[in-house]
């Protein structure tokens, strides 16, 4: 379930990914802004050289997406313009880190300028003990202040990279199938703030075969945002989960195209 390509800025992108949020408050006593992480950021890591995009909703829930399709998830705080999240990451579903792992843990710190640029350095350690660093430089994107609602991201889609047909209804719920591993999903997407494109997706597999029989059962959980832009529209989601079972813990990230 690996991406080939994503989209940004209207066009598409090598697999590029990334996320983080908090609204813009004002502290009297200190005449110190709390910048604002919330929307849909792109740049690069100068250390690996591949792209990094992010999304992040108003309440600091944060997915950022690199391109090789390893995913890193946490919280977000910003405080004044310092910006801080411990972060879980996982590479995307069957693939492993380099030292075979698929979980690790790490932080995330660096600074934001609300609506602008966001800069964080990456300090994180996969379950195997190796080391991954990163420097990241990210821009705002334009489509984040496109507003978010059921009636906008609802229609019919086809992921991009195993062809399955996903419904969303105009009340927010997700369907969809698989033909090549029989995988049906049934789940939920929302929006918590209809002035950011950023919305919340839940899901769960079931019925899957062969290598993806893992997933039956496991709780997806992540964010989306959808470019309107496009022609046809797209949509950009990043969830994780683990097995209630197991413990082993999955993400995959998607790019459906509105068919």
């Amino acid at each position: 379930m690996r991406l080939s390509q994503l989209w940004l800025n209207g066009s598409f992108l090598a697999l590029v990914l990334l996320e983080v949020g908090c609204n813009s408050t004002s502290t009297d006593n200190t005449n110190t802004t709390t910048q604002s992480a919330t929307g849909v950021w792109s740049g690069t890591d100068s250390v690996s050289g591949l792209g990094v995009t992010a999304i992040i909703n108003s309440a600091g829930q944060a997915t950022f997406m690199r391109s090789d399709g390893v995913q890193f998830t946490g919280s977000a705080q910003v405080s004044g313009s310092s910006l801080a999240v411990t972060v879980d990451g996982y590479p995307d579903f069957n693939a492993t880190f380099s030292d075979g792992s698929t979980y690790g843990i790490g932080t995330l710190d660096g600074t934001v300028s609300s609506g602008s640029t966001l800069t964080a350095t990456l300090t994180f350690t996969t379950n195997d003990n190796t080391s991954i660093t990163g420097n990241w430089s990210l821009s705002y994107e334009a489509l984040s202040t496109t507003s978010s609602s059921l009636s906008a991201i609802s229609g019919n889609y086809t992921d991009t990279v195993t062809g399955a047909v996903i419904a969303i209804s105009t009340l927010g719920v997700m369907s969809g199938q698989t033909a090549s591993n029989s995988c049906a999903l049934s789940g939920s997407v929302s929006t918590s703030d209809s002035t950011t494109n950023v919305y919340e997706v839940a899901y769960s597999y079931s019925g899957c075969t062969g290598t993806y029989a893992v997933l039956n059962g496991v709780q997806f959980t992540g964010l989306a945002t959808l470019n309107p832009n496009l022609s046809p529209a797209q949509i950009l989601m990043g969830v994780t989960g683990a097995s209630g079972t197991t413990g082993d813990k999955y993400a995959i990230i998607s790019s459906l195209t509105a068919s």
